[in-house]
């Protein structure tokens, strides 16, 4: 998932399987053309003048490109993560998960990630292997579970059936549901409901991205997610066992290397930005700051709403930042400056990000950085975006010694939430002696 390095694109060159696999569709494809199919399964744009146009010029880096660096990944060192609760970016070895004995609602195995006929074979034998010490009988699902399965297209879900693999996972109690998008973007059947825990084998499970904001959503593979499926927990199917030499050491010692601490204030060096004839020089508002770091677009927009092509612009600007804080849509008003932390804007590419905070009206968002594909969209939509991260620091400053507002009101999200870097604590509570607010007026 390059766009959560920050980076715009991730290159990847073609090997022998691919060279292969290109003219084996554009034969599949021209068959399907000879016969007047209208309705077949591989797409026209693969014809034999643009694979060999593909094969005969490659992409590939210059020779003696430089790197900025080079990762060399020991696969024997390795053993399977879980990320979450409601982060990519938040990653613990299943073997720790699984001593936390954490129940699960629902189990997906859906969308366009890891839902290839490949992957739904890897979680059908979780299934098979599990009926041979059950008399050859697939047993069923956990008393208390959904487990949802929808491949990664039509094509995908057909070789499955072929194989017997969609049928091992029907016969084990799973849902099927359309091929493609669903609730991984939280749409449709199954979303995740206040309070519940959910474990998929998709891309993403930003907050409030695969239903409710007080739910918890973990990612993991296909055979993790069949496994917890049947078990109930989250756990391996128990055919992992810890690599030799591994230890929490070393992550904290490479997490330590890679972020290198806290972000410091960049220096400014003195230097203006011309405007342009017509352009404000100057925007005025109040400061609405969104004390959180990492806030990505589905916290800024819900997916949910993302395939409504109904939805007005009133309704975006109701919505606007509606996981992040449900509350921000009263705090903030009309003609309010947006500031919040760092990476700003990360996650999914989808352009409502930057429209749905022109919907609310607002002229100007400050962050301490953005996500490369958001700040390209605010541009291609005439929204302002500039990073000043002195801002952010001087705002953390002032507002972090205030002191907390007594309430007895009860936290609505799930306690493990505070550990991901996109769920911060709700507030205000009953305990803290400062008060930490998602949104908050500055005055």
């Amino acid at each position: 998932m390059t766009t959560e390095w920050g980076a715009l694109t991730g290159l990847f060159p073609i090997d022998s399987v691919l060279a292969g696999w290109l003219p084996y569709k554009s034969t599949e494809a021209a068959l399907y053309n000879i016969a007047g199919l209208t309705q077949a399964s591989t797409h026209t744009r693969f014809t034999y003048p643009r694979v060999d146009e593909l094969l005969g010029n490659q992409l590939s880096a210059d020779k003696g490109a430089k790197y900025a660096k080079s990762l060399h990944l020991d696969l024997s060192t390795l053993s399977p993560y879980v990320s979450g609760p409601n982060s990519v970016k938040v990653a613990t070895p299943l073997i720790e998960l699984a001593a936390q004995d954490i129940k699960i609602n629902r189990a997906y195995l859906v969308s366009c990630t890891n839902s290839r006929a490949s992957d739904l074979a890897a979680a059908a034998k979780v299934f098979k292997d599990a009926a041979g010490k059950n008399g050859g009988k697939i047993p069923k699902i956990a008393e208390g579970v959904n487990f949802y399965i929808a491949a990664a297209s039509t094509p995908e879900q057909l070789a499955a059936e072929e194989a017997g693999d969609w049928q091992a996972m029907l016969d084990a109690g799973a849902q099927p549901l359309p091929a493609g998008c669903g609730p991984c973007i939280g749409l449709g059947t199954g979303l995740l409901e206040p309070g519940e825990v959910g474990i998929s084998a998709s891309n993403r499970n930003s907050k409030g991205r695969m239903g409710s904001t007080d739910a918890k959503a973990y990612l993991a593979s296909p055979e993790v997610v069949a496994a917890n499926a049947l078990s109930g927990r989250i756990n391996g199917p128990g055919w992992y066992e810890r690599p030799e030499g591994w230890s929490d050491d070393l992550v904290g010692t490479a997490e330590k290397d890679i972020h290198g601490g806290e972000t410091a204030p960049k220096e400014d060096d003195g230097t203006l930005t011309e405007v342009l004839p017509g352009f404000p020089e100057k925007v005025e508002g109040e400061i609405a700051f969104c004390d959180a770091d990492n806030i990505n677009t589905d916290g800024i927009y819900p997916g949910k709403y993302t395939y409504q092509d109904d939805t007005t612009v009133e309704k975006m600007a109701q919505v606007c930042m509606e996981n992040y804080d449900t509350d921000f849509t009263s705090i903030a008003k009309e003609g309010n400056i947006l500031v919040s932390g760092f990476n700003f804007g990360c996650g999914s590419s989808r352009e409502q990000a930057a429209t749905a905070i022109l919907a609310k009206k607002t002229p100007l968002v400050v962050a301490g950085s953005f996500g490369n594909i958001f700040s390209r969209n605010s541009i291609n939509n005439a929204l302002m975006g500039v990073e000043v991260p002195r801002l952010v620091h001087t705002l953390r400053k002032t507002f972090s010694g205030v002191p907390a507002e007594v309430s007895q009101k009860d936290v609505k999200e799930p306690k493990g939430n505070c550990e991901s870097i996109d769920s911060p604590p709700p507030a205000p509570q009953n305990t803290p002696s400062q008060e930490k607010k998602l949104t908050r007026r500055t005055g």
